[in-house]
């Protein structure tokens, strides 16, 4: 095959994306955090899927004029870190073929090896051992192979791409040591030779078509994102199992069962009981399939498509007063539950982005957020290590507006930053004093465990309880109270002043005040309790 026209181009995004999809859960479980949050797989998908439907749309056989929709779809939907650096391999794709009607072999083979280069020069510190260095290694050997080898066959220069990649991929647990330990390969790696695999696929004739589960997770997330038809039903019920359901009730198989008729899903058992989220267009399935495993203690169904129009009336109220009042500072801040919006609200921020753990905001999501805002100054906390990234690209993408993402990656340190905000006084000093102040908070989180594991040592079981240290699980236990009293033991020393304890929506206010005794017993340490009403972490920690 000497060139890759429009045609076959899109034809082997759109396998490209469906491999991913079909392998979504999959990379998700690489995962070395046994956490439920939005996970690798998903935020790949979501992101690459947003770029190929573009480009897909664009009525032109161009590779150059497809693969800049691509990468415009590609910024605009990037979630998670491993879907920005996604998004800047496909940017450096484009970059290298921006002019070209149609690709030979060795456009191909630089398009590759320049999509390694911008992603690495977007990311400040790579890491070695994840998507980088597969793309890296894959793109560079493919390359000396082309150029040595006088190759002229696009098909042979992807299938060396896709080759080189699963070698890569194969030792990653060699250059980061905790994939090692936990025995998986890098997520981020695995989710870019799912794409790759896909494309080699198209080139063999042979497009890939989506999986049900995966069109379904598809549909569902276009749903919601585009606006376009019903945002269907956010479903919640904890159910008592039977006899027959204690016997044979699996949470991976009722996962892997919702995912045919929704996302967001979360399914946590404990002993006889089992809790349930689901968004999706037919409750009634998913009401069905929790009969079928025992009885209902609570449900509640609730139609996010009302509560959507309500929200664009109100937001199209917000706009128009923010883009009308001209003010020196702006605040943006990342947060998941009701309450956390409250609290960063009450402390000066103008525009709260709903997200999180389980599910990253887009680019695109900060793009409007700054859009809203009438502002000469700009400051954006992400709350989150994996939002990070997604700020920074926004960010980038204005020349005419001084916006900085500081570097807040908990909520504890988000809190702190503004509570340092001074509106009197120059941008550089804010930066600086909220700089300090997130230096300054120790952040801890409980939340549940998804599957088993070991993560430094430490035996982790699937449903148990686990306190997050900053960025390492310290302890794992069934009992929530017992895990973090023990976390809030190893995050106090005699500096302590103030404990942060904000309960989410599985803990209660009466849980939250037996913590305080204890932290007043054993330390001199005053304590605010706040209820964030957040989902996935039980409560979320800040010690100063």
């Amino acid at each position: 095959m000497k060139y890759i026209d429009g045609k076959l181009f899109k034809e082997m995004l759109l396998s490209g994306m469906n491999s991913l999809g079909n392998n979504q859960a999959r990379i998700d479980a690489l995962n070395v955090f046994p956490v439920p949050d939005g996970d690798t797989g998903t935020n790949m998908y979501l992101t690459f899927s947003s770029g190929v439907n573009d480009a897909l749309a664009v009525d032109s056989d161009s590779v150059g004029v497809i693969a800049k929709a691509l990468s415009r779809g590609l910024l605009m939907g990037a979630r998670g870190n491993s879907g920005v650096i996604t998004s800047q391999i496909f940017r450096g794709f484009y970059q290298a073929v921006a002019d070209d009607e149609k690709i030979d072999a060795m456009q191909l083979a630089n398009a590759l090896v320049n999509g390694s280069r911008v992603a690495y020069k977007a990311v400040m510190r790579p890491v070695e051992g994840t998507i980088l260095t597969v793309v890296r290694e894959a793109a560079d050997y493919t390359y000396a192979y082309c150029t040595t080898n006088n190759v002229t066959d696009c098909r042979e220069v992807l299938a060396k791409m896709v080759e080189e990649a699963r070698i890569s991929l194969d030792f990653t647990p060699e250059l980061l040591p905790v994939l090692k330990e936990v025995g998986v390969v890098d997520s981020g790696g695995a989710g870019l030779l799912s794409i790759l695999e896909g494309m080699l696929s198209a080139l063999d004739g042979n497009v890939i078509q989506a999986e049900s589960s995966a069109a379904s997770h598809d549909e569902a997330s276009q749903t919601k994102i585009e606006g376009e038809g019903e945002f269907g039903f956010c479903t919640e019920f904890i159910l008592r199992l039977s006899e027959q359901g204690m016997k044979h009730f699996s949470e991976e198989g009722f996962r892997n069962e919702l995912s045919t008729i929704g996302n967001s899903i979360v399914c946590v058992q404990d002993d006889d009981l089992v809790k349930i989220h689901v968004h999706t267009l037919e409750p009634d399935k998913a009401i069905k399939m929790g009969k079928r495993q025992g009885r209902f203690v609570k449900l509640k169904v609730e139609n996010m498509t009302d509560q959507h129009e309500n929200i664009l009336e109100k937001e199209k109220e917000e706009y128009e007063e923010m883009a009308s009042e001209h003010k020196e500072y702006g605040l943006i801040a990342v947060a998941a539950g009701d309450g956390l919006a409250k609290m960063f609200r009450d402390l000066r921020v103008d525009i709260v982005i709903s997200g999180g753990q389980t599910m990253n905001p887009s680019t695109e999501d900060f793009i409007k957020a700054i859009d809203r805002l009438n502002c000469d100054h700009i400051f954006i906390l992400p709350n989150n290590s994996n939002i990070v990234m997604a700020a920074q690209q926004a960010a980038s993408v204005y020349e005419d507006k001084d916006i900085r993402v500081l570097p807040s990656k908990t909520v504890p340190q988000g809190l702190s930053a503004c509570i340092m905000f001074n509106p009197d006084v120059d941008a550089d000093e804010n930066e600086a004093e909220m700089e300090e102040a997130i230096a300054g908070v120790k952040s801890g989180e409980v939340t549940y465990a998804i599957k088993d594991t070991t993560y430094e040592g430490l035996d982790i079981k699937a449903g148990e309880y686990m306190g997050i240290f900053g960025k390492a699980i310290v302890v794992s236990k069934p009992d929530m109270m017992e895990v973090t009293k023990d976390l809030l033991k190893q995050m106090l020393d005699e500096d302590s002043e103030l404990v942060t304890l904000i309960y989410g929506e599985d803990a209660m206010k009466e849980q939250a005040e037996e913590l305080q005794n204890y932290v007043e017993e054993i330390s001199d340490a005053e304590v605010e309790i706040y209820s964030g009403k957040q989902p996935v972490y039980s409560f979320i920690i800040g010690v100063e």
